[in-house]
Formats: structure tokens, sequence, C-alpha cells
């Protein structure tokens, strides 16, 4: 949690989340939303982008130490993993979200060779929908993907369910559950906009 909570905090401070429980957003899904997460952010704070990159690289280490290739899902995930890819030293490949409709039609850019155990980066997840895609991307291409791991997780149920469907491991470096907390005990928003912000993540369709 300690380093769930550590990078909760340089996202807030960045304005890379932003929470507004009681003037919500509205997502392109058309979802009403208390919290906004734009990682992109991240790549214009060297400070932030160093910590997340060696904290990504550092789950690689202790957890998947077999990986081989390091994958960014395109775009936001890209830089992320190319970071991750020089602390490691090991290859990189990005990750179309769909084949190009020129040339050779790649969806996979760069050499991933058949069984070639793969880590993908990306920035945020959701439902999680187009991370499995890229994930099932690597393997049609013949890598063995070891797992997706990503900066921010909204923790939605239905995120974790797609993700145990498709038999693919996924873990993020931050999440929705130390950003409340840690916004609470800064004071960045009241213990009751707490269990509301908390209750929102269980049913987001129909909560405003």
């Amino acid at each position: 949690m300690e380093i769930a909570k550590t990078i909760a905090g340089k996202l807030l401070e960045i304005d890379a989340v932003a929470l507004r429980p009681d003037d919500p957003f509205t997502w392109t899904s058309g979802i009403k939303s208390p919290i906004y997460c734009d990682n992109r952010l991240t790549l214009s704070f060297p400070e932030v982008r160093k910590l997340v990159a060696r904290s990504f690289a550092d789950v690689i280490r202790e957890q998947y130490p077999d990986a081989e290739v390091i994958a960014g899902t395109a775009t936001a995930g890209i830089p992320h993993a190319a970071w991750v890819a020089e602390e490691l030293n090991l290859p990189m490949i990005y990750v179309r979200s769909k084949p190009k409709g020129h040339g050779k039609g790649n969806q996979i850019e760069g050499l991933l060779k058949d069984g070639q155990k793969t880590i993908v980066i990306e920035d945020l997840i959701s439902t999680g929908g187009s991370s499995i895609e890229a994930a099932q991307a690597v393997q049609k291409a013949g890598g063995e993907v070891l797992a997706v791991l990503a900066i921010f997780s909204y923790q939605f149920p239905t995120a974790e369910e797609a993700f145990v469907a498709a038999g693919i491991p996924f873990q993020t470096l931050s999440n929705y559950s130390a950003l409340l907390e840690l916004a609470a005990e800064t004071g960045k928003i009241t213990v009751e906009q707490q269990g509301v912000l908390a209750e929102w993540r269980n049913n987001p369709k129909e909560f405003y």
C-alpha cells in the first residue's frame, strides 16, 4: 500500500487525478464520474515518470524475473514501456489498437519472437477491455504474456472479472482505494465523501 499511496499522492500533486464528488465529470461513454485520471500528464514531470518507471521495474524484477520483452500499449503506454525497458535493459515493442491499414499491416511494432515472455505496460485500467485486447494481440503474435501492469486502476469489479475470464494476470502501481484513503487523510475529501466515492466504484453507470 505504501507505493500505491506514494504514487497516488504524486498523481494528485500534478493534477493527473482530479476528484469532484459533487460535480462529476462525464466520460466519453456517458458515465458520470467523480474522478478523472489523465496519466499522460506524468510525461511532463521527470520526477514522477522516473518514480513510475522504477516502480514498474521493481515489480518486474521481483515478480516476473523471467520477462524478456516489455510491450507498451498505444499510445499512452508507449513512453512508460520505453523507460521500463531501458531500466531493465530489455527489448521493447508496442501494440497498436488495431493492425495498420497499409504496409505490412502490423499491429505490433518491434521484434517479438515466438514464446518470448512479455510484460504489457498500460497507463490506466478502467474496464480492462483495451488492455486485454493488447495482451491478446501479443499472444496471437506468439508471445507469452506474463502480466499487464498499469499505473492506476479504478478497481471496477467488471475489470477484474474480465482479466480473470481472459486468463491474464494484472496489477497496478496505485489504485482507487489508495487514492481515496490518501485524499481523506490529507483533507482533499471528507470522510463522508470518501464513502460516497467508494460506493460509486461498485455501480458507476447508475450512481449519479
